[in-house]
C-alpha cells in the first residue's frame, strides 16, 4: 500500500514562535508539507493566487497587513480541492460564522482546538467536518 501524497500546505501567521512550532508539528501529526509561508494579507493573497498546486491553506486572523478574513475572501474562487482552516485566537460564534460565511472550510481555536484542527488535516478532502 502507498502513503498518501502529503497536502500541499501554505500558512497565514504573523508569529514567527507558532510558525517555529505549527510547521514541524504539522509535519509530524499530519500528512502535510508546509512549502511556504505569509505574515499579511497581501503577500498570502498573492502567493495563494498565483500558485494552483496547493491544498491546504492554514490562515491566522490578525496579521502585520490585513487580515486573514480577507486572505479568505481572496479564495473564494479557489479549486475545490482546496482547503482553507482559519486557525486563531480568537474564535468567538460570530467570527466562525463570518468565517464560514466567506467560504471557510473549518475555524479553529489555537488554544483549545488543536486535536480537531490536526483531525480536520488528516480527515479525507471530502469528509464533513
Amino acid at each position: 500500500m502507498r502513503a498518501p501524497v502529503a497536502a500541499v500546505t501554505y500558512l497565514v501567521e504573523d508569529n514567527a514562535t507558532i510558525r517555529e512550532n505549527l510547521i514541524p508539528t504539522l509535519h509530524d501529526l499530519s500528512n502535510c508539507r508546509v512549502v511556504g509561508f505569509a505574515e499579511g494579507e497581501h503577500d498570502a493573497s498573492e502567493w495563494l493566487d498565483g500558485h494552483n498546486g496547493w491544498d491546504l491553506a492554514v490562515v491566522d486572523l490578525f496579521l502585520k497587513d490585513g487580515s486573514g478574513l480577507g486572505v479568505l475572501k481572496g479564495c473564494d474562487q479557489r479549486q475545490p480541492h482546496q482547503r482553507v482552516v482559519i486557525l486563531t485566537n480568537y474564535c468567538t460564534v460570530d467570527i466562525r460564522a463570518r468565517c464560514m460565511a466567506l467560504g471557510a472550510d473549518a475555524v479553529f481555536d489555537k488554544s483549545t482546538e488543536l486535536d480537531g484542527f490536526f483531525n480536520f488535516c488528516n480527515a479525507p478532502k471530502d469528509t464533513p467536518m
